[in-house]
C-alpha cells in the first residue's frame, strides 16, 4: 500500500472536521522533549481522525455504522456519525468506565455496554453487522483507520517536529501504525505499553500476533487482546523498539503532566511519557525525543466531580 499517498489524502479529506492539535516543547521531565497534545482532539483522542476518514471515504449504508471500542474509538465514531448524519451503534466493555460511556451517550448513538473486555464487545458488534447490514469501523486494524491516525504524525511534521525519536503508546496499534506508515524509517519510533496489556510486545516476542491477558490502569484504552495485523507488519518491517511500563509509572506520568503543564490526561495518554520518566527508555546523549500524548478522557470527569 502507498501509505504516504493514503495519509496525505486522509488529511485533505478530514480537514475542517478535526482539530489541528497543539504542540509543546517541555523541559519539565528531566530533558528537553517535544509533546503533541492529541488529547485536545474532538472527543478527547486521536481516534476522531480515523473515524472521519472512514466515514468520508466510503458510502455509508442506510443501516449506519457499528463500532466496538474500549471507549475512545466508540466516542469518536459516534461523534463523527452524528456530525455527518449517520446512525451509529456502539459496543463497549464494562471496563470502558463511566466517563467514556457518558461521552458516547451524549452523541445520541445507540450504546450497548458488554460484560468483559474489548474482544467481547467486538464479537457482539460483528454479529450486529451481519444481522443489520451496517458498516463496521474497526478501532485499529483497517487501512482507512490507520491512514486517518497517520495524519497526526503528518500534521506534527508540518508543525516543525524536530526529533530523532518519537514515543507512542500502543493498544491495538492504530496510532503507532499510522505513525510508522507515514514515517517509514525516517525517524525512530518506540512502542510503549503497560506491562499488563502488551499485545505488540508479546507479538514481537512470538514473531506473530498472539492473544494476551489484559488488565491495569490503562486497559480501557490500551487493552486490545491481540495486536492488529497492520501494526504488526509495519512494526516488524522497521524493527520497532518495544518497552513496557508499570501502572505506577503511568500514574506518575499522568500526575506530572498535570503538575508541569496543567494537562489532564487519562492513563493511556501518559503511557508514552512514563517510558522516559521511569527510564524504561533511555535516550542516547544528544538524542532529540518527542512524546505523543494520545487521550484525555480521565475518569471521573473532573468538572462533573465539582457539581
Amino acid at each position: 500500500m502507498e501509505w504516504q499517498t493514503e495519509i496525505t489524502a486522509a488529511q485533505q479529506r478530514i480537514a475542517g472536521h478535526i482539530v489541528e492539535t497543539p504542540t509543546l516543547q517541555s523541559r519539565a521531565f528531566g530533558q528537553d522533549i517535544a509533546l503533541k497534545l492529541e488529547q485536545m482532539q474532538h472527543t478527547g483522542s486521536f481516534k476522531t481522525r480515523g473515524a472521519f476518514n472512514t466515514l468520508l471515504a466510503l458510502d455509508v449504508p442506510e443501516a449506519g455504522v457499528v463500532a466496538a471500542s474500549g471507549g475512545n474509538h466508540g466516542a469518536a465514531v459516534a461523534y463523527a456519525a452524528q456530525k455527518l448524519g449517520h446512525r451509529a451503534r456502539i459496543f463497549v466493555p464494562e471496563i470502558a468506565g463511566p466517563s467514556k460511556i457518558e461521552l458516547i451517550k451524549r452523541t445520541g448513538a445507540e450504546l450497548t455496554v458488554v460484560p468483559g473486555e474489548y474482544a467481547n464487545a467486538l464479537e457482539l458488534a460483528e454479529r450486529e453487522v451481519s444481522e443489520s447490514g451496517a458498516m463496521q469501523i474497526h478501532a485499529y486494524d483497517a487501512p482507512l483507520t490507520v491512514s486517518g491516525q497517520g495524519t497526526a504524525m503528518l500534521e506534527w511534521e508540518q508543525q516543525g517536529l524536530d526529533a530523532d525519536t518519537v514515543l507512542i503508546a500502543v493498544g491495538g496499534g492504530g496510532l503507532i501504525a499510522g505513525a510508522l506508515a507515514w514515517l517509514g524509517d525516517r525517524r525512530k519510533v518506540v512502542a510503549v505499553e503497560p506491562m499488563t496489556s502488551c499485545a505488540l510486545h508479546s507479538a514481537l516476542d512470538a514473531s506473530a500476533p498472539v492473544d494476551v491477558p489484559v488488565s491495569g490502569v490503562a486497559a480501557n484504552a490500551l487493552g486490545a487482546r491481540r495486536i492488529g495485523q497492520i501494526c504488526f507488519d509495519l512494526a516488524t518491517s522497521v524493527g520497532v523498539q518495544s518497552v513496557l511500563v508499570s501502572d505506577g509509572a503511568i500514574i506518575e506520568a499522568q500526575a506530572a503532566l498535570w503538575q508541569a503543564h496543567r494537562q489532564l490526561v487519562e492513563p493511556a495518554g501518559a503511557t508514552a511519557l512514563a517510558a522516559l520518566m521511569s527510564a524504561a527508555y533511555v535516550p542516547a546523549p544528544g538524542e532529540r525525543v518527542a512524546v505523543l500524548v494520545c487521550g484525555g478522557n480521565i475518569a471521573p470527569e473532573p468538572v462533573l466531580a465539582l457539581q
